[in-house]
């Protein structure tokens, strides 16, 4: 058997599984239901997987990596304002969680995941979100005071994720508290302007309030 057939066989186990298991949930779906669904031979599953926990951990890790896939960071170089990166990333991770479809099964599984997290949640926080909270951390960084404590920074952080996030997980809610004719002038771009005008302004009173701080030091 050549390594292309492995690599397609595996490959539709997963995007099968994937599908499965973001209409039914982990417990409701059966090996024999993926095979089946995938055209593959039960003992698949055991060759590829182990067992369908891994199958299940690595269909979650691929539906959330091809979210990442909607949207990539620009290629900034060395003299790139650190204010531009934050805007840039944060239209991005917009564009990621508002611009592609909401109907497919890797944001379906994704969003069950989250709702209902298994082990498959700490996997993808270190292969996945973890490279991305380390750009975020290191443009905060530039331009956050020298004396910020890695708490705050943290902190600073998870703020500019939860403001994001939350024009996704609560978009019901939204839809039923504001008119819908000012809802639909709230684009990805309009919405990336508010969160980063909104974050720079909460820097810069840290900046104030870390000179003052440091002049009465002095």
């Amino acid at each position: 058997m050549s390594t292309n057939t492995l690599d397609t066989t595996r490959e539709r186990i997963i995007d099968a599984a994937g599908q499965l298991f973001a209409e039914r949930g982990f417990e409701s779906t059966t090996v024999r239901d993926i095979c089946q669904a995938a055209g593959a031979n039960v003992a698949a599953v055991n060759y590829y997987f182990r067992d369908k926990e891994r199958l299940y951990v690595e269909a979650v890790v691929q539906a959330h990596r091809w979210r990442l896939d909607q949207a990539q960071l620009p290629a900034w170089n060395a003299n790139t304002p650190p204010r531009e990166k934050l805007a840039d990333f944060i239209e991005t991770f917009f564009r990621r969680i508002l611009g592609g479809p909401n109907d497919t099964w890797q944001t379906k599984l994704v969003m069950r995941e989250i709702m209902q997290p298994s082990s498959a949640c700490a996997e993808v926080a270190h292969s996945n979100i973890r490279p991305q909270f380390e750009i975020l951390q290191r443009i905060l960084r530039e331009l956050l005071p020298s004396d910020i404590s890695d708490e705050e920074l943290h902190h600073t952080a998870f703020s500019v994720v939860g403001q994001c996030l939350f024009y996704h997980v609560a978009d019901p809610i939204i839809r039923n508290l504001i008119e819908t004719s000012e809802y639909s002038t709230w684009d990805v771009a309009k919405l990336a302007k508010h969160v980063t005008d909104f974050t720079l302004a909460a820097i810069d009173v840290k900046i104030a309030r870390s000179s003052r701080t440091n002049g009465a030091k002095r």
